[in-house]
C-alpha cells in the first residue's frame, strides 16, 4: 500500500518563464544589520566582551571561581553572547526580531558568485555547499590532533607533550571528530540534495536550515575556544565528577555540545518535514529514494535524541557556574545521571552516522553494478528498525560504571538485537553485489571499502554487546578500534564516495579519476594498518588515554602511528584533487555523467534557483537499471530528462 503525501499547493509554470524564486535563493533581509561573515565576526567579539563583564559583575557577590582563577560564569556567558552576536551578525535572528516588533522582513536581491557563500541564504543549495566546507575544517582540525596523539605514542618513555597536555588533546580531538560526523552527511549532503530528490523546489523552512548552518559553525568555535581556555581532561564523553573538578576548558565543552545540538534537532526536524510534506506528486513512500529514507530516519534521531544531550550539557553547565548538584554526588546529585543522559544520545548518535552512509552507497551501488537496488523495502525497514532500537541498548556503556547487574542482560539482548536490522542493511548491499557488473569508478571503490570496513566494526560489536568482553576490554584499544572501523570506516568512506558522486551536480566540475583512485587505495589501505593493530594493543592490554604504555607493544604503536601518518597524507591528495579539479585545471562535468536515473541528475547542472521548471511528476521508482524499456523516473513536462543508456544490452 502506497500512501500519497499532502503538500502545500505550488503553482505550475511554463518551462519558458521560469518561476519566481520566491525568496528561495535569495539573502534574507529584515532592516536590523547586513549580514555577511565580517559583520559576524564583529558582533561575536563584541558579543563575548560584553558576556564576559556581565558575568564578572553578576558573580561579584559570590566566590565561586574556577581553580585557575577564571570565572566559569563570565567564560559561560561570554560564550554564550558570543554565539548570540554571531547569528545576530550573519543575519540568522533577523527576521525573527522584525516580527517581534510587527515589521514585515524584506529580501535583497540574489547574491551572485562566491560571496553567497559568506551570506546567510536560504537557498540549500548554498546551504549544502557551505556545510561542505564546514565539515572539512572541522575533518583537518581534528585530524591535526591526531596525528599529534600518535606522535606521542610513537614512544612509551620518551614524551613530546606532558600528561594533562596529552588528555587534552584527546579529549578536544574526539570531541571535534564526534560533533563534525554527527554533521558530515545530513548536513552537506542531505541539505543539498533532500528537495532534489523528492522533487521540490526547497526546503520546508529555509531559514531554520541556514540558522542549522551557521550554529554549526558557532558551535565548533565554542569547542575550538577549550584549547585557549586550557582544555578539558574528561575525553569526548565528559563524564562525571571530571566535568565539575575540571577547569575553564569544560564550559566550552559543555556549551559547545548544547549550540551544536541546537543545530543538529533544527536540521533534523527541517528534514523530516520536508521529506513527508514536499514530496513530488506519485512519490509515494515506496518510491521514496533509499538515501531520503534515510535522511529520515536519521532526522528522527536527531530531533528526538539530541534535546537530552541539550539539556544534558545545561546541567552541567549550572553546575559549572551557579553550583548546582546535578551530578555533584557529596551535594545529593549523581554522576549516573550524566553518563544515562550523555550515552541516551549517544548511541542513537552511532546510528546518526551510520544510517546516512548506508544511505549513499545504496544510492550509487545501483548506478554502478547497472541493477536495481537489492530488496529495496529491506532496506528500507532496517533503517527504520534500527532507528528504532538504538533508543533500547544506551546502557551497554555503563556495563562498568556500576550499573544494576540485573539490569546487564536486558541491555546485552537489545544490544544483540539491533544487529539484526543491521545485518539486512549489509545483505541488501550484498544483493546489489551479487552477479552485477561494476564499473569500478572511485565513488564506486569507496562504497566496496565502506562494507569490507564496516563488517570488521560490525562483527567487533557483536564481541563488545557481550558483558564478560565488554568488562574484560573496555576501555581499551580494542573499543577505540572497533569505533573508528564502524564510524570512520564507515562514515567518512561513505562521505568521500558521495563527494565524488555528486561534486559534479553541485559544482560542474569532475573530479580527476586518476587522483581519486590514488586517494581512495592510500585511504583504504592505511586506514586499515593504522587501525587494525589496535585490536591486539588493546588485547594485550593498553588503556585509552594514557600516553605511557608497556614496551613491548611500542612496535605495534609505531607501525600504527606510521600508518595513520600515511592516512593522513592521503587526505591531501582529496585536497589537492579538489583543488586541481575545481580551480587549476577544472573539467567542465557532463549533465549526468554517471547515467544516474536519480531525480537529482534530471534537471540543470549547475541547479537552477528553482530547482524545477516543473514540479515533475513521479512516475516509477529510481532503480529500474536492469529494464528494458522502462518508463522514465519522472515526467519533467518540457525538460528532458538525461536518460540512462544502460537501459538495454549491456544489462546483467
Amino acid at each position: 500500500m502506497t500512501i500519497s503525501a499532502e503538500r502545500p499547493t505550488e503553482v505550475v509554470v511554463p518551462s519558458a518563464a521560469p518561476p519566481s524564486t520566491g525568496g528561495i535563493s535569495r539573502t534574507p533581509r529584515s532592516g536590523w544589520l547586513s549580514q555577511h561573515l565580517g559583520t559576524a565576526i564583529i558582533a561575536a567579539i563584541l558579543g563575548y566582551a560584553f558576556g564576559h563583564w556581565l558575568g564578572n559583575y553578576v558573580s561579584s557577590g559570590y566566590t565561586y571561581v574556577v581553580t585557575s582563577g577564571q570565572n566559569s560564569t563570565a567564560d559561560a556567558l561570554g560564550l554564550l553572547f558570543g554565539v548570540f552576536g554571531w547569528l545576530l551578525g550573519i543575519g540568522a535572528l533577523n527576521h525573527p526580531m522584525a516580527k517581534l516588533v510587527g515589521r514585515e522582513g524584506v529580501e535583497d536581491a540574489p547574491v551572485e558568485g562566491w560571496s553567497k557563500y559568506f551570506r546567510y541564504t536560504l537557498d540549500h543549495k548554498v546551504v549544502g555547499m557551505q556545510y561542505v566546507v564546514g565539515v572539512l575544517l572541522f575533518l583537518f582540525t581534528g585530524g591535526l590532533l591526531a596525528m599529534a596523539i600518535r606522535t606521542e605514542l610513537l614512544n612509551p618513555t620518551t614524551h613530546v607533550f606532558a600528561p594533562d597536555t596529552y588528555i587534552k588533546i584527546v579529549s578536544e580531538h574526539g570531541t571535534m571528530m564526534m560533533m563534525m560526523a554527527t554533521s558530515i552527511i545530513v548536513g552537506p549532503l542531505g541539505n543539498y540534495l533532500v528537495p532534489l530528490m523528492i522533487g521540490s523546489r526547497r526546503m520546508a523552512f529555509p531559514r531554520i536550515e541556514a540558522f542549522s548552518f551557521w550554529i554549526f559553525v558557532a558551535g565548533y568555535m565554542v569547542i575550538f575556544s577549550a584549547l585557549p581556555y586550557g582544555g578539558f581532561p574528561t575525553g569526548w564523553t565528559g563524564y562525571a565528577p571530571l566535568q565539575t573538578q575540571a577547569g575553564p576548558g569544560m564550559v566550552s565543552y559543555l556549551l559547545g555540545f548544547a549550540v551544536i545540538g541546537l543545530g543538529m534537532m533544527a536540521a533534523g526536524f527541517n528534514i523530516a518535514i520536508t521529506i513527508i510534506n514536499y514530496r513530488a506528486p506519485g512519490m509515494t513512500w515506496s518510491r521514496l529514494p533509499i538515501f531520503a529514507w534515510s535522511m529520515l530516519a536519521t532526522a528522527a534521531l536527531l530531533t528526538l535524541a539530541t534535546p537530552v544531550l541539550v539539556a544534558g550539557g545545561l546541567f552541567g553547565l549550572l553546575d559549572k557556574t551557579v553550583e548546582t548538584a546535578f551530578y555533584v554526588t557529596e551535594h545529593g546529585g549523581s554522576s549516573y545521571l550524566w553518563q544515562n543522559l550523555f550515552w541516551f544520545f549517544g548511541h542513537p548518535e552511532v546510528y546518526i552516522m551510520a544510517l546516512p552512509g548506508f544511505g549513499i552507497v545504496f544510492e550509487i551501488m545501483p548506478v554502478f553494478t547497472r541493477k536495481p537496488l537489492f530488496a529495496y523495502k529491506v532496506a528500507a525497514a532496517g533503517m527504520v528498525g534500527v532507528a528504532l532500537l538504538s533508543f533500547f541498548v544506551w546502557q551497554h556503556h555503563l556495563f562498568q560504571s556500576g550499573i544494576n547487574p540485573d539490569m546487564r542482560p536486558l541491555f546485552m539482548l537489545t544490544t544483540e538485537l539491533i544487529s539484526i536490522p543491521t545485518g539486512f542493511i549489509f545483505l541488501v548491499g550484498m544483493g546489489t553485489l551479487y552477479k552485477a557488473k561494476i564499473r569500478y569508478e572511485v565513488p564506486m571503490l569507496f562504497c566496496m571499502a565502506l562494507f569490507f570496513n564496516f563488517l570488521i566494526g560490525g562483527v567487533t560489536g557483536v564481541f563488545l554487546s557481550d558483558v564478560p568482553v565488554n568488562v574484560t576490554v573496555h576501555g581499551g584499544f580494542f573499543v577505540l578500534s572497533h569505533f573508528h572501523y564502524t564510524i570512520m570506516g564507515g562514515l567518512l568512506f561513505a562521505f568521500m564516495a558521495g563527494l565524488y558522486f555528486w561534486l559534479p551536480k553541485m559544482t560542474g566540475r569532475m573530479m580527476n579519476s586518476r587522483i581519486g583512485k590514488w586517494h581512495f587505495w592510500t585511504m583504504f589501505i592505511f586506514f586499515n594498518l593504522t587501525f587494525f593493530p589496535m585490536f591486539i594493543i588493546g588485547l594485550a592490554g593498553q588503556p585509552r588515554r594514557v600516553f605511557t604504555y608497556a614496551k613491548n607493544l611500542q612496535v605495534l604503536n609505531d607501525f600504527s602511528s606510521i600508518s595513520a601518518f600515511l592516512l593522513g597524507a592521503s587526505f591531501l591528495l582529496f585536497f589537492a584533487n579538489l583543488m586541481w579539479s575545481m580551480f587549476i585545471s577544472p573539467v567542465k562535468a557532463p549533465a549526468n555523467p554517471w547515467d544516474s536515473l536519480g531525480l537529482e541528475w534530471q534537471t540543470a547542472t549547475p541547479v537552477p534557483p528553482y530547482n524545477f521548471e516543473r514540479i515533475p511528476v513521479i512516475m516509477t521508482d529510481p532503480y529500474r537499471y536492469s529494464e528494458v524499456g522502462a518508463p522514465a523516473f519522472a515526467d519533467l513536462g518540457d525538460h528532458t530528462p538525461a536518460r540512462s543508456s544502460a537501459s538495454g544490452s549491456d544489462q546483467t
